[in-house]
């Protein structure tokens, strides 16, 4: 029996109004394959121990990241080929903004640099550089969706939020929060929160994810150095998480922050 375009599109329609019914009737949150959570494995600033091991690892699970980029951060420019080679194979790579403006009177900020204070920066000069970054990001890998990770998850820029500037410009934000989702029913696109851990074993971060399941929500890991660097998981830490979401597949849908939000709207009939 042949199936019809119309047949196709009213399943597609059918699927999207069932995740909508079951996120206001406070059901759990249909995830695909009946995953019982999404990961999210993401990683800041452009580093060069991500090229060297984050990606390798993450490329022998088969799995995908998202690595957001400091597009002034001389290793974009050295390592451009690498950059690119990354994301023809699938990892997305996202919008850390140009020069990663920070509150510099934030506790523990002393080390952002007077130009790139986000305190004496404004909403539009933060608007203007961000909305570049994304045109700077198609030259490198041709892509126009977009998703945006707030440098230190700082939102005032001048004592204004800055957000609603920036935000259409994006299927989704990042900013500080816990790494594991409270409710998909009440989650804002545009303030998705995430965690920078640092020296966690793979077993706390494990725990974590494992957190995820029982909500049937979703994690959202912002990695720094991997194995070097600073803000530093160790390789072997990594590793271990990357092996346990790679080996329960059927649990835990890994993909990139880009993928999982972009169904996540979908599935809620966002507009």
């Amino acid at each position: 029996m042949k199936i019809s375009t119309l047949q196709v599109l009213a399943a597609a329609w059918m699927s999207v109004l069932s995740g909508v019914v079951a996120a206001q009737n406070g059901l759990p949150f249909q995830w695909p394959h009946g995953a019982r959570a999404a990961v999210s494995l993401a990683y800041d600033d452009a580093l060069d121990s991500q090229l060297d091991i984050a990606i390798p690892a993450l490329d022998r699970a088969g799995l995908k990241g998202s690595f957001y980029l400091q597009l002034s951060n001389p290793a974009v420019d050295k390592r451009m080929a690498a950059w690119r080679a990354a994301a023809r194979n699938g990892h997305e790579l996202g919008n850390h903004s140009l020069f990663h403006q920070c509150s510099r009177r934030a506790p523990g900020h002393e080390w952002v640099e007077p130009q790139r204070d986000l305190d004496t920066t404004s909403v539009a000069q933060m608007q203007d550089q961000v909305l570049l970054g994304n045109t700077m990001l198609y030259a490198i890998d041709g892509k126009r969706e977009r998703t945006y990770t707030l440098p230190c998850g700082d939102t005032l820029a001048a004592g204004a939020d800055y957000l609603k500037a920036v935000a259409p410009a994006f299927v989704a934000i990042k900013v500080g929060g816990e790494a594991v989702t409270p409710s998909m029913a009440t989650l804002n696109p545009s303030a998705v929160g995430v965690y920078a851990p640092e020296g966690l074993s793979g077993q706390q971060l494990i725990a974590i994810v494992q957190q995820a399941a029982a909500k049937g929500t979703m994690v959202n890991f912002t990695f720094h150095g991997v194995g070097g660097d600073y803000l530093t998981t160790s390789a072997a830490a990594h590793e271990e998480l990357v092996q346990y979401v790679a080996a329960n597949r059927q649990r835990y849908w890994t993909d990139t922050f880009l993928n999982i939000m972009t169904y996540v709207k979908t599935q809620r009939g966002d507009h």
